[in-house]
């Protein structure tokens, strides 16, 4: 249990396990709160070798499997990094970065499939 108070201790991971909370929250409260407002017709796909029927459109299900993964990426990032923490401080604040990138991503692309809507 030394690492894991050392884990908590430290700013650089406590700073990144933030961001990705914050990220988390940003995307999940972004997704609930325009599907809201109702409707069928969600666009969740673009497949742009197509051609004309490039869009591809899927239910209120579809939608929320972004607010799912952005869960299971901030829950999987931090327990990797938990475990890791102890071998290599590095490996585990790469961990928890690239867990950032992954939820930068999905708040760009999930914003981006609802605009379409």
């Amino acid at each position: 249990m030394l690492s894991a108070t050392k884990y908590f201790h430290d700013r650089l991971v406590l700073l990144l396990l933030s961001v990705n909370v914050f990220l988390t929250l940003l995307a999940s409260l972004s997704v609930l709160l325009r599907l809201q407002g109702g409707g069928d017709g969600f666009i969740v796909q673009y497949r742009a070798q197509l051609g004309i029927s490039a869009f591809k459109t899927g239910s209120v299900s579809h939608m929320l499997a972004f607010v799912g993964f952005a869960i299971l990426v901030l829950i999987a990032h931090t327990f990797l990094s938990w475990r890791t923490y102890a071998i290599k401080r590095q490996l585990s604040i790469l961990i928890l970065a690239l867990g950032s990138l992954l939820l930068i991503m999905n708040v760009i692309v999930s914003n981006a499939l609802l605009a379409l809507r």
